[in-house]
């Protein structure tokens, strides 16, 4: 392919030409704002320009002890100081910051920190148990090769004391002294490279080990400026952490905040009154979470919530798609909700339902219908399209045929980490292959209708889990709903709900409420969409608010096939 001709030869120089990256956003942020709030946890306030200290001391402490370039650093941390200051200081030192789930198990977070060869582990005194016993696996498993990372505890004024003592009895270093023994005016370079990585995060692993998710400084600062871009955040937003940092860096709004000057408001436990009486007190402008959280603050009891709001609130959602019913509930709550799509591969959203102004003037149901697709791109990525897998054949834009969503550009991962197999699947034919099923409409917007592996396969006909889902929502007993495929001994396979009640319920007869909720669906779907099971309980969630659809086909199976039936 013959070089790209331009008007002139101009060479790229030092004054003309520096690697992206979002660490500038903090200088800047410092320089800008120095006492403005950056971090607000419960008593503990910083500035910017404490901010901006800190992370370099984080910084010169790291690099000090030899990490640096070519080094992970793993946090196992809630949404507290010390999380979003990673996402700054560790990279400042040249390392790369992987922030560890919560709620994963010990043999799990072994996994992960083996795999990333984790050098330094970073631990909130809560999980302090979690890393000391995920690390006695890889120990117990190398024998006498294994090398003790350096491990920090993080202690936290909210939590009881007892647990950081114990953990600075066993050898832990403790986070404020580790800090302490940095420079404050520490000199951090930026990447020579813009490609160089700035954060690792893992995939769920629901059927097998997790896959290493490996951005670059240049994703992270291109996706944290579009977040805010199509979110129409101001300069000087005041964000509730409701969202966890560890999933997919915030959706890359720990730098986002940076780059506008606003405040973290940290929360360690997301509950409804929590959040209300963050709107209230601390002047919140925007928060993010997936729909569980929504649905958390839509069916708050009174005593916990603060209605009306004293200002709008801006609330971004992704993570699951959320049925229609759930979005306009908040919107009629008074919160303006954006809806967005992406996964970690694409450094959290990167598809956002753009709303238009002519909707305002349809009905409050059509609004929600067309407010809970997923949309259109990001500004900062460059590809998105609905194709034949198997051809890479576009799909007609008529909402109906399926197709799965791929997406490429400056927006998508490096790849991930020592697993080319993995990678060769992911960018086959030069797209993201993202697995989820969708349709493009007329107008162009896209509109996700399953994972692949969810799709529901009844007497030869692909039904929809999400669909399905949707209509069970609205029964207005139901709190949450998932639906998966159970074996069927006259249609193969036929879908199985899975319902939460809401509490004020009368649960005294389950098999009553079952029929009712497949006559309601009845009435909304065609005939063999309608559940042929419903089964009550509370739904298995992760961290990040998504309902673990693999452990309920697991229990699907465990029911045995549904009997033949005339539907």
């Amino acid at each position: 392919m013959a070089a790209e001709r331009d008007i002139d030869d101009l060479p790229r120089n030092d004054a003309n030409y520096t690697a992206l990256t979002p660490l500038w956003f903090l200088e800047r942020a410092a320089l800008t704002h120095p006492a403005r709030a950056s971090v607000v946890h419960g008593p503990v306030r910083y500035t910017w320009a404490d901010t901006y200290s800190r992370c370099r001391r984080l910084a010169s402490a790291l690099a000090r002890r030899s990490v640096g370039h070519g080094s992970t650093v793993a946090v196992i941390a809630p949404n507290i100081p010390a999380i979003y200051e990673a996402h700054f200081g560790v990279p400042m030192a040249g390392a790369v910051v992987n922030c560890v789930n919560i709620r994963l198990n010990a043999a799990t977070v072994a996994f992960l920190l083996e795999h990333s060869s984790a050098e330094v582990v970073m631990v909130d005194q809560e999980f302090f148990t979690l890393a000391e016993d995920s690390l006695r696996i890889i120990a117990d498993k190398k024998k006498g090769t294994f090398e003790q990372p350096l491990l920090i505890v993080i202690g936290d004024a909210t939590c009881d004391p007892t647990t950081l003592q114990d953990a600075l009895r066993k050898g832990a270093i403790d986070y404020e002294a580790f800090l302490e023994s940095g420079d404050p005016e520490f000199a951090w370079r930026p990447p020579q490279d813009e490609w160089k990585s700035i954060a690792l995060g893992y995939t769920s692993g629901t059927t097998s080990n997790p896959k290493g998710v490996v951005l670059h400084h240049r994703g992270a600062y291109l996706m944290s400026l579009s977040g805010a871009l199509i979110w129409g955040m101001n300069e000087g937003a005041v964000y509730l952490w409701t969202l966890p940092m560890f999933h997919c860096n915030g959706w890359c709004y720990t730098w986002t905040l940076a780059a506008l000057c606003g405040t973290s408001i940290c929360l360690r436990q997301v509950s409804a009154k929590a959040i209300f009486s963050a709107i209230a007190n601390e002047g919140v402008t925007h928060f993010c979470g997936a729909p569980v959280v929504l649905n958390t603050i839509i069916n708050a009891p009174p005593a916990d919530t603060i209605l009306p709001l004293p200002r709008v609130v801006n609330v971004m959602t992704a993570g699951a798609a959320p049925p229609p019913s759930v979005l306009a509930a908040m919107s009629k709550l008074g919160f303006r909700i954006t809806h967005t799509y992406g996964l970690s591969e694409t450094y959290g959203p990167s598809t956002v339902c753009a709303w238009k102004p002519e909707w305002d003037r349809l009905p409050a149901d059509e609004r929600a219908r067309l407010h809970a697709r997923q949309g259109v791109r990001y500004v900062g990525l460059e590809g998105l399209d609905v194709v034949d897998p198997k051809t890479m054949t576009p799909v007609p834009a008529d909402g109906t045929t399926m197709g799965e969503i791929v997406m490429r550009g400056n927006g998508v991962m490096k790849g991930y980490l020592k697993n080319p197999e993995a990678n060769a699947e992911a960018f086959e034919n030069g797209w993201f292959h993202s697995g989820d099923l969708g349709v493009r409409h007329g107008d162009g917007y896209v509109e996700v209708r399953d994972r692949a592996k969810d799709i529901i396969i009844s007497g030869g006909e692909n039904i929809s889990s999400l669909e399905v889902e949707k209509a069970v929502y609205l029964h207005p007993a139901v709190l949450e709903a998932s639906v998966v495929a159970r074996a069927d001994e006259r249609w193969g396979e036929s879908p199985c709900a899975f319902v939460t009640l809401k509490d004020a319920v009368d649960r005294s007869d389950e098999a009553a409420l079952a029929r009712d909720i497949m006559r309601f669906c009845r009435e909304k779907l065609p005939g063999y969409w309608v559940p042929k099971s419903v089964v009550f309980g509370p739904l298995p969630k992760t961290a990040t608010g998504k309902i673990k659809k693999h452990e309920l086909r697991a229990k699907a199976k465990e029911l045995g096939p549904v009997g033949k039936s005339r539907m």
